[in-house]
């Protein structure tokens, strides 16, 4: 293993070139562009897939009864494109519909749309769980995620504009506003591998975990086509930096080993343009599977080795033979990234760094650190130094100091002057510059914006509810409140609360120890009443509880003591 700089970005601005919106990014990055335009590719005789929708594809397999729609996308509007686009080629009614994952399904209502009653849906059996979770738990992690990693606030043209999102040319294309949701759930679930007849075509469908647990491989051996949600138009992100769970390189390479075993002629996938050929798509996705095992063989060499995070990220660097294809190219996540992910996901956290035991909280590292470079004014002059020398990694470092030695007004160490924080803003749109990477480019850009004061994320770290959610699944959104529970607030609360919500729908929570626990609600001391829709109106804060009680859309047997348990939550409409 040979030590040196990962190449996450270029040293210096040589390789920033201009897109067509003004968007000042790498050039490679803005080359990329080219592969992910919108297009219907026709895949052999009965395939179409549509790139350049949104974020994600849309697959039509024509069977002898009809089309299988694959992945709806993000919403009705973008499905509605995908099915006029194969209407142009196609006139067969769409008899069936298959999701590879949970990630791309929210316009299904759309295939409705085309007056052919209720279709089949078939899905792996996690699919819906894997929704609700991301929904309720992890809403204001997962929505402010989404803005960082796919640029979705920067602007529309000038040099932060977005370039493309590495998978596609975006997150979601603006002509689909307003995005109305039209997830329909699966009809027909499984979790093992499954062979049935679909439109009148033979499909097998075999768990293939990618970066949701639930993505499969679909394979129609009559047409020798495979589509999967593993092999994408750019290096795998085991890592992705709006924050998902560990992605097991291991389970991975399974997934892909099953494509090569199936020899096919045609590979689509869940994003970028198809491959025909099978010779191609061996060597393909070969050296594609062969890319994340690099990364996985070599992290756990280093580990045992003894490395430090750090050191890992030094020594391990891709061979330049997946540099020069783009499938193996760093458009969307950086190899440091992923190899620091593989560390944490096998190993955990801690590193073998004394120092990392236990770290001095910030600010006071930081302020600490100032003191002992002599003072904020030699922190600033020895940044601007390491901006005019290129070595923008240290220079970030140094200006950090300068905004996390203060805490802002809602107790984040993230504050500093107005120049400190342009500093910072300043370096991390040259590092987004200079990086093939999209996700490292958006991220960059949308907290360069953020310091600079144009760009309010506050709004993304606030737990929020989705009213049509609620209303669908008030239990589970309701079994959600236990992670806005205030500990101190709830020093001295021990009540059980119930809620009925009619048709024999009803759960409990009982806030007791600084928590709030899941119950049957049976044993409750205070019981609320009310409709689905009500209590996803008061969740989403258009009506405040006290109100709803007072009016009498929500009912309890004991306001007062209601008003008290719910004041335990840190939530507007329940305080």
């Amino acid at each position: 293993m040979n030590s040196q700089i990962p190449d996450s970005f270029h040293h210096d601005d040589s390789v920033v070139g201009t897109a067509a919106n003004g968007a000042r990014g790498h050039v490679d990055l803005i080359a990329h562009t080219e592969r992910l335009e919108r297009q219907l590719w026709t895949v052999g005789e009965d395939v179409w897939c549509f790139v350049g929708n949104g974020l994600s594809n849309q697959t039509f397999v024509r069977g002898p009864e009809g089309l299988i729609a694959i992945d709806s996308g993000e919403c009705v509007e973008e499905m509605r494109a995908a099915i006029t686009a194969v209407r142009n080629v196609c006139s067969d009614p769409i008899v069936a519909a298959i999701y590879t994952h949970f990630h791309y399904v929210h316009g299904t209502a759309a295939i409705a749309g085309e007056g052919n009653g209720d279709v089949p849906i078939w899905g792996h059996a996690g699919i819906t769980g894997n929704l609700k979770r991301i929904g309720a738990d992890l809403s204001a992690a997962a929505d402010r995620g989404l803005v960082h990693q796919f640029g979705i606030t920067l602007p529309q043209e000038g040099a932060d504009a977005l370039v493309n999102v590495g998978l596609g040319l975006s997150f979601r294309d603006q002509d689909h506003a307003p995005f109305t949701p039209g997830f329909i759930e699966p009809t027909d679930t499984f979790d093992t591998p499954t062979t049935t007849t679909i439109a009148g075509l033979t499909v097998e469908m075999t768990p293939a975990p990618s970066d949701a647990d639930d993505s499969i491989n679909i394979w129609f051996p009559d047409l020798g086509v495979c589509v999967n949600n593993i092999v994408w138009p750019t290096l795998f992100n085991v890592f992705a930096i709006r924050g998902e769970e560990y992605r097991d390189p291991r389970i991975l390479l399974s997934g892909i080993d099953h494509i090569r075993g199936l020899e096919p002629e045609h590979l689509v996938g869940a994003h970028g343009p198809p491959m025909s050929g099978a010779d191609a798509i061996a060597e393909s996705v070969t050296r594609y599977r062969d890319s994340i095992q690099y990364m996985w063989d070599q992290t756990v060499r280093g580990i045992n080795k003894g490395l430090s995070l750090p050191e890992l990220t030094d020594a391990i660097q891709m061979p330049a033979m997946y540099g020069g294809d783009w499938r193996t190219s760093q458009f969307y996540g950086v190899v440091e990234h992923h190899i620091r992910q593989i560390h944490s996901g096998l190993r955990g956290w801690f590193d073998g760094d004394e120092a990392n035991l236990f770290p001095v909280p910030s600010p006071l590292r930081a302020t600490r650190l100032i003191d002992g470079f002599g003072g904020k004014d030699e922190v600033r002059r020895q940044a601007d130094d390491a901006v005019a020398d290129d070595d923008l990694r240290w220079a970030l470092e140094l200006a950090t100091w300068l905004i996390r030695c203060d805490i802002d007004t809602v107790g984040r160490a993230d504050a500093g002057t107005d120049e400190d924080r342009q500093r910072v803003a300043s370096i991390l749109r040259s590092i987004g510059q200079r990086s093939t990477s999209s996700n490292v480019r958006n991220w960059c850009l949308c907290r360069a914006l953020e310091l600079e004061g144009s760009l309010d994320m506050a709004r993304f770290r606030i737990h929020r509810f989705r009213q049509h959610l609620v209303a669908n699944d008030p239990v589970t959104y309701t079994h959600a409140l236990r992670l806005l529970i205030d500990p101190d607030a709830a020093t001295t609360v021990d009540t059980q609360i119930s809620f009925d919500f009619g048709g024999n729908v009803r759960t409990g929570l009982h806030v007791r120890n600084h928590v709030a626990a899941i119950t049957d609600g049976i044993a409750a001391d205070v019981r609320i009443s009310t409709t689905p829709a009500i209590w996803a109106t008061v969740l989403t804060g258009k009506l405040s509880l006290a109100d709803a009680i007072r009016s009498g859309q929500v009912e309890t047997n004991d306001a007062a003591a209601a008003i008290t348990v719910f004041s335990c939550f840190d939530h507007a409409s329940l305080r």
